[in-house]
């Protein structure tokens, strides 16, 4: 069941009628730190600060056929007010690019899908403080942290194209009885995606146009991979019980589960949108909506995990086996079924798959990752120059693959009050890692819990976020630049 608290604060909100107001800020001696001030918001709102304990109940009796009738019953009224969240929030329709498109073909979305306050535009927006816009309530909710659409359970949840095609290859069932997902279809990544390989460029898309799963893997990629990286994509397909897809009573799906594979949520290397929860927070209200990021360029990446804590592509692929896949658990883990995989042995081949995992081409591009100018339009070569300028992109964004490897603050807490929303406690996202903008047109939703549905919500949110201050023309030739990477 949903909270009250999170009904009511998120209605006042939304409800709040904005007036501008550029009323100068308190002295900064008179105001608490920020950390202060949100810990004194959730005392205010009766929000639970810590959890009763660190471990999720293992010896609980379940009467499962009465379990799964009341969250069969509920589950309606639960994706009924996630929907009416994301209405609220964005602007959900099918308004694809004239001539952006994905590597298969599949139009990438455009415009700006974050509704503002009414009677606010961008424009004046952007002359008020962080204070100021916070005081007022005029943070657009789309630039809110996101929560999952069951945000007490939370858990793994596919998109539908996903469970059917997994549902027709290998007759398993990804369908939860408590939830479904969330976004709709246009605004998530081509399905199944392209797969290209380091080793062997001049293949294109390995995957010749089909989800790789444990049933044509074998197929499609003997006589192209040498026998440790084939042994690594089978197990990067084979399915491990998981929190919600398991062999207990304590389960999501109807029937017993053999549980899902790397790729269920990585599909073809890539990804195809799915959400999950963070493992590494607690109490659960605390935990982060998690967007499943793209496994291509791995090679190139050195920060992995929600925290980033993880330090090689190895350390990634057993702790999602060990922790991530039962909610960061190691307890329950054995309950339902842990599966401890060899490192010497299946994670170094699970790992040596993943880094010959690429980049799609980006033909307009220079052995540097600089646009090259007699391939580019005037408005890339617009956006390129502001993103090494005034939009201050690349201080984090390195060329050639856009990245620096780091994490970054960038304390959106400072736009507006703790609250919890749907479940989900609204306060400081902490560090985010630099992802790889490489190929980004493909990754969409964007941030690292899906609260942006196009790259450019990602322009305006960065434009306030980090006051820069940019005209119409030049957002729209940011975008421009950033779908040619």
């Amino acid at each position: 069941m949903r909270s009250t608290i999170s009904r009511a604060l998120l209605c006042s909100a939304l409800a709040a009628s904005p007036t501008l107001v550029a009323q100068q800020d308190p002295p900064a001696a008179e105001q608490p730190t920020p950390a202060a001030r949100i810990r004194q918001e959730l005392e205010a709102a009766g929000v639970p600060l810590r959890a009763g304990s660190s471990y999720i109940p293992v010896g609980v009796d379940i009467d499962f056929p009465k379990m799964m009738e009341t969250m069969r019953a509920a589950k309606a009224g639960v994706m009924q007010e996630q929907q009416e969240l994301l209405e609220a929030r964005y602007d959900l329709a099918d308004r694809p690019s004239a001539d952006a498109t994905m590597t298969r073909g599949k139009p990438v979305q455009r415009g700006v899908r974050v509704k503002l306050p009414e009677g606010v535009t961008w424009e004046q927006l952007a002359e008020l403080s962080p204070a100021q816009i916070r005081e007022q309530k005029l943070y657009p909710a789309g630039f809110l942290p996101l929560p999952h659409p069951l945000h007490e359970e939370g858990g793994m949840v596919f998109p539908q194209h996903q469970i059917d095609e997994i549902k027709r290859q290998e007759d398993r069932d990804l369908t939860r009885f408590d939830v479904d997902f969330d976004l709709p279809e246009h605004l998530l990544p081509e399905f199944p995606p392209a797969m290209f390989l380091t080793t062997r460029p001049d293949l294109g898309d390995v995957s010749q146009g089909e989800l790789v799963t444990s049933a044509n893997f074998f197929e499609l990629f003997n006589g192209i991979l040498n026998p440790k990286q084939l042994n690594g994509l089978r197990l990067l397909t084979s399915t491990f019980p998981q929190q919600q897809f398991n062999f207990t009573d304590d389960r999501r799906s109807a029937e017993p589960h053999r549980g899902v594979a790397c790729f269920d949520c990585h599909a073809n290397g890539h990804t195809n949108g799915a959400t999950h929860l963070v493992g590494d927070i607690r109490p659960q209200h605390f935990r982060h909506r998690l967007d499943t990021p793209t496994l291509r360029g791995v090679n190139i990446q050195r920060l992995f995990g929600s925290q980033r804590a993880l330090k090689t592509v190895e350390d990634f692929t057993e702790f999602e086996q060990l922790g991530a896949y039962f909610d960061g658990d190691t307890v329950v883990a054995e309950k339902k079924g842990q599966n401890v995989l060899d490192r010497s042995g299946q994670v170094h081949d699970m790992a040596e798959f993943q880094e010959l995992l690429d980049f799609p081409p980006a033909p307009k591009l220079d052995l540097f990752g600089r646009l090259d100018p007699s391939k580019a339009t005037e408005s890339e070569l617009r956006g390129e120059e502001l993103f090494f300028g005034k939009a201050k992109c690349s201080i984090c964004h390195v060329p050639p693959y856009y990245t620096d490897n780091l994490m970054h603050n960038l304390q959106t807490e400072r736009f507006y009050s703790a609250q919890m929303i749907n479940g989900r406690v609204a306060a400081a996202d902490g560090p985010i890692k630099t992802f790889p903008l490489r190929g980004i047109k493909e990754s969409p939703p964007y941030l690292h819990d899906e609260r942006l549905l196009t790259l450019d919500d990602t322009v305006e949110f960065f434009n306030l976020v980090l006051g820069l201050k940019l005209g119409a023309e030049e957002k729209q030739d940011l975008v421009a630049f950033m779908l040619a990477l």
